[in-house]
C-alpha cells in the first residue's frame, strides 16, 4: 500500500472511532523512517552526507540556505571534508549519490552508458528552455539528433567556418576594441565574447547573425531571454517546489514571457527559410533538419525544429565564449605567471604574423590550445551535472546506485582537486597540456565523456582560438581589478554573473588587419 493511502485509510479509521492513537503511532513510524532523509527516498546509511539533514525534507533547507555565488564552493568544501563520494536527498527529486572521482565519471558516461539517462524529472525542469531538445533526449530521440547534427562538425565545415564566419564576426568585434582603444573605456569582455559566439553561431547554423555585434552597447532581447531562462530552469533541480515558488513570487510569469520570446525568434528563422529558401551547396544545421524524416518517415514540427534551434544555440554560444572569458581573467589576475601572456602573445606573432588564422594555423596555436583547456579545466562551463540511474548499478569503488537514485559528479570539483591533478592544482598552468599526457575523459569532462562527448568540441576550440589570435594579434587586455574574483551565476552552465571589466590598449608592434 503506497504511503498516501495508507495514511488516507488511517486518517479515516481514526475519525470513524475517534481514537488518535493510530495516527499518532502511524506519525511517529513515519517520523522515524524519514528522520535522516528526504520523504520518497532510500535510507542510505553506507554513504557519507554532510550535516543538516532535517525529517521528511532531507538536505533541502541546507541547500535552500546556500548563496548561488557559494553553490559550487558548498560541493568543494563537501569533496574535502567526505571524500569523492557522498550523498544528499530531496523530496520528490530524489538521493543524489556524488561522485567526484575519474573512475566513476567515466564508468557512468563510457562504460556503463546506458544504464544512466537524463530522466523524467530534469526534463521537466528544463523543458522552457530545452523542450524535446538534444540534451534532454534519452534513447533513439537522442542518437537520431545527434547523427543529424554531426553533418555539420567536420573538417570541409570547420575550414569554411573559419575564413567565412569567425574571422568576419571577429573583425566587427576588433572594432569595437579599436573604439575601446581609443577612448580608453573599459570593456566588459565577457559581454563581448557572448555577443560574437551568438553571432557567430547564427551564420554557422541558420544562416544569420543574431545582429549581437552590430550595436554592442545594447543587450539583445533574444540572448538576455535564453540567460534567465537556463537560470531558473537550473535552480529547479534542486527545488522540488518550483512550481509553487515560481507562481507565488512571480518568476514564473517572466518564464512565459522570455519563453515565448525566443521561441516566437526561433519561429521566425524557420519562417524566413521556408520563404526565401536555401541556395547553398552545404546545408547547415536548420536545413538539414527541415529536411530531415523522424524514424517514421515523418517531418519535424515547428515545435521540435525550434528546440533544435534552441538547444545548439545556448551549446555553440556559451562553450566558448564563457572559456574564453575565464581564460583571459585567468592569465591576468594577480598571482598568474607574467610570461604565460608572453609565451601565448610570441606565439600569435610566430604563427599567424599580420595574417589572418586558417584552419591550417590553428594546428600550430599549441600554446594557446593549452591556455583554453586549462581554463575550461578550473572554470568548466557545465560546472555540475547528473544522470539518472535506470538500472541497480556498482560503481568501481564498490559504491551502489540503485535505479531512481541520480549520479551527480562536478567538473569544477574535480578540476580543482589535488588528488586528482597534483598539488599544483589551483594553479593556471597551461604547460600541463603540453607535457604528452593525454588526459582521460573521466578526468577531465568539461566537453563531457562517452557517447555524448560535446559534438561541437573542435567547433569551439577553432573558434576560441581564432578569437585569442586576432585580439593578441593587435591589442593587450587589462584586468580592471585584478585582485577580484568575479562571481558566476548558476545557471545550466557557468556565467560570469558580473560580467568581466578590461581595458583596451593597441599592441606596440601591432599588426595591421
Amino acid at each position: 500500500m503506497a504511503i498516501t493511502e495508507l495514511l488516507k485509510y488511517v486518517l479515516e479509521h481514526a475519525s470513524r472511532t475517534n481514537n488518535l492513537k493510530l495516527l499518532l503511532a502511524f506519525s511517529a513510524f513515519f517520523l522515524y523512517k524519514y528522520r535522516s532523509h528526504a520523504v520518497g527516498t532510500r535510507r542510505r546509511a553506507d554513504l557519507k552526507a554532510p550535516k543538516g539533514a532535517v525529517p521528511f525534507l532531507g538536505h533541502m533547507p541546507l541547500l535552500a540556505s546556500i548563496p548561488g555565488t557559494k553553490l559550487y564552493d558548498f560541493f568543494e568544501k563537501n569533496y574535502n571534508d567526505l571524500g569523492p563520494v557522498w550523498s544528499i536527498s530531496l523530496p520528490f527529486i530524489g538521493r543524489m549519490v556524488q561522485g567526484d572521482s575519474p573512475e566513476l565519471v567515466e564508468h557512468v558516461l563510457k562504460n556503463n552508458f546506458w544504464a544512466y539517462e537524463k530522466g523524467p524529472i530534469l526534463k521537466d525542469s528544463l523543458s522552457d528552455i530545452f523542450g524535446k531538445g538534444i540534451f534532454t533526449s534519452d534513447g533513439s530521440a537522442w542518437k537520431w539528433q545527434r547523427k543529424m547534427a554531426s553533418h555539420i562538425f567536420n573538417v570541409r565545415a570547420f575550414r569554411e567556418y573559419t575564413s567565412d564566419i569567425f574571422v568576419i564576426e571577429a573583425q566587427k568585434m576588433l572594432a569595437y576594441l579599436d573604439k575601446a582603444a581609443d577612448s580608453g573605456t573599459p570593456i566588459d569582455f565577457h559581454a563581448l565574447m557572448l555577443h560574437f559566439t551568438l553571432d557567430s553561431f547564427g551564420a554557422v547554423s541558420f544562416g544569420e547573425s543574431f545582429g549581437c555585434l552590430d550595436d554592442i552597447e545594447h543587450e539583445v532581447d533574444f540572448a538576455v531571454a535564453m540567460d534567465d531562462l537556463t537560470s531558473v530552469t537550473s535552480d529547479r533541480l534542486m527545488d522540488p517546489g518550483w512550481r509553487i515558488r515560481e507562481k507565488l513570487t512571480g518568476v514564473g510569469k517572466k518564464v512565459t514571457n522570455d519563453r515565448n520570446l525566443v521561441r516566437d525568434h526561433a519561429f521566425r528563422i524557420i519562417e524566413k527559410r521556408r520563404t526565401e529558401g536555401y541556395h547553398k551547396p552545404n546545408k547547415d544545421l536548420l536545413q538539414l533538419f527541415m529536411e530531415a524524416k523522424d524514424d517514421e518517415g515523418n517531418a519535424l514540427t515547428d515545435d521540435h525544429l525550434v528546440d533544435v534551434i534552441l538547444n545548439f544555440t545556448i551549446a555553440g554560444r556559451d562553450t566558448t565564449a564563457q572559456a574564453l572569458s575565464w581564460m583571459f581573467y585567468l592569465i591576468n589576475r594577480d598571482g598568474t605567471d607574467k610570461n604565460i601572456m608572453k609565451t601565448l602573445i610570441q606565439e600569435v606573432d610566430d604563427v599567424l604574423g599580420d595574417k589572418l588564422p586558417t584552419y591550417e594555423s590553428h594546428k600550430h596555436q599549441k600554446y594557446a590550445d593549452a591556455c583554453f583547456h586549462e581554463a575550461l579545466r578550473i572554470f568548466p562551463v557545465v560546472p555540475r551535472n547528473l544522470k539518472l540511474c535506470v538500472q541497480d548499478d556498482t560503481l568501481p569503488d564498490g559504491t551502489k546506485i540503485y535505479a531512481g537514485e541520480w549520479f551527480t559528479w562536478s567538473s569544477y570539483v574535480m578540476g580543482r582537486s589535488e588528488a586528482i591533478w597534483g598539488p599544483d592544482a589551483l594553479e593556471y598552468k597551461p604547460s600541463r597540456w603540453l607535457q604528452g599526457e593525454k588526459f582521460s575523459q573521466g578526468k577531465f569532462s568539461s566537453f563531457h565523456a562517452g557517447p555524448r562527448v560535446c559534438l561541437g568540441m573542435n567547433f569551439a576550440i577553432l573558434e576560441g582560438l581564432t578569437v585569442i589570435g586576432m585580439i593578441l594579434q593587435k591589442f593587450e587586455l587589462t584586468l580592471v581589478d585584478s585582485a577580484k574574483l568575479p562571481p558566476y551565476g548558476v545557471s545550466v552552465t557557468m556565467p560570469m554573473l558580473e560580467g568581466l571589466p578590461m581595458n583596451v590598449t593597441r599592441r606596440g608592434a601591432a599588426v595591421a588587419i
